[in-house]
């Protein structure tokens, strides 16, 4: 009896032996994980806005998934491009109709290269999900902010990971911390612009060895300025890649174009008259020219200053049209 119960116990013990061997095999597939991720950081006033992927590179395993949530009022997506895709438009014709890549893919979307995986335009805690089927080296973007970029490192199941998530949680907060610190910074040379002179936003990118991030400041600096009448106001966007506008009145329906009453100036500005309270005048978007790429065409010079002239004294109130949301808004007040 004791022989056999011998023979029991030994059959049991080599099946929990054959069983953990399996279990050891097929734990990476019955475990894959889903990683946390944040997409934009914001001072409480919104006005220090960290256009950033937190953290911008990660290395997971293949079949792992990430979940990133959009942490700012500012909006943003998270888009995988195939290789060599052209990047399309923010909106099509009609302003706010989101074109995506084409359109937007569901959450919990796979990307493995074959085909685009975009998010829509999201902000205020939405989330939203990839899963990572295949191992391989992607490239992650945001469709409304050029210089934010990052990379995905999808590893097979059998590599060790160079980090975890408490790693990449720290990594998050100090990034958080630091570009909104950068944002702050700025303030002052954007409110070292001559007399006269507004800085209608600045901003500056940063590099990490996962792609860029952009530490951007939506303020007018000097947004409240005194005049006289008949002198003229120049607002300057500082910002390498975040449009601006200048806009009084009645807002447009579509922000991209200059009002009909702004005309070019001789040196690449738009100019326009303010001859009284109730008049409307929008510059349109001021964004500099993308910076050129070895291989592609030279773009021309981006429209970055708007001048005004006052001609009737008052109080003036403006805005950013793509930012007011944001608190992006100036006063200009004219004298006699």
């Amino acid at each position: 009896m004791r022989k056999a119960l011998g023979n029991i116990s030994k059959a049991v013990a080599s099946s929990a032996v054959v069983a953990m061997l399996m279990a050891e095999v097929v734990t990476p597939a019955a475990q894959a994980k889903d990683w946390q991720a944040a997409v934009g950081a914001q001072s409480r006033d919104l006005g220090n806005q960290a256009l950033a992927f937190l953290p911008n590179e990660l290395w997971i395993h293949a079949g792992d998934s990430i979940r990133w949530t959009f942490a700012t009022n500012e909006i943003h997506t998270v888009t995988f491009l195939k290789p060599s895709q052209i990047r399309p438009p923010l909106y099509g014709a009609v302003f706010g109709s989101f074109v995506g890549c084409p359109g937007t893919t569901p959450d919990g979307s796979s990307f493995d290269n074959s085909a685009c995986v975009t998010a829509g335009l999201s902000a205020n805690g939405q989330t939203y999900s990839v899963k990572f089927p295949t191992a391989g080296n992607f490239k992650l973007v945001c469709l409304v902010h050029a210089d934010m970029t990052g990379v995905v490192h999808v590893l097979n199941p059998s590599a060790t990971l160079p980090h975890d998530q408490n790693f990449y949680d720290r990594q998050v907060d100090n990034e958080r911390v630091a570009l909104i610190a950068d944002g702050s910074r700025l303030t002052g040379q954007g409110n070292s612009a001559e007399e006269g002179n507004v800085t209608a936003g600045i901003g500056e990118i940063a590099a990490t060895g996962g792609g860029s991030q952009t530490a951007t400041l939506m303020r007018f600096l000097q947004g409240e300025i005194v005049v006289r009448v008949g002198d003229t106001v120049e607002w300057t966007n500082r910002d390498s890649s975040i449009a601006h506008t200048v806009t009084f009145g009645i807002e447009p329906a579509d922000p991209r174009p200059p009002s009909l009453n702004v005309s070019p100036t001789s040196d690449g500005a738009y100019q326009a008259v303010i001859s009284s309270l109730s008049d409307s005048v929008h510059s349109g978007r001021l964004l500099p020219t993308p910076q050129d790429r070895t291989g592609l065409a030279q773009s021309p010079p981006g429209v970055t200053r708007f001048r005004v002239t006052f001609m009737a004294p008052g109080t003036f109130h403006y805005i950013c049209s793509l930012h007011d949301d944001l608190g992006m808004k100036g006063t200009v007040i004219v004298h006699p």
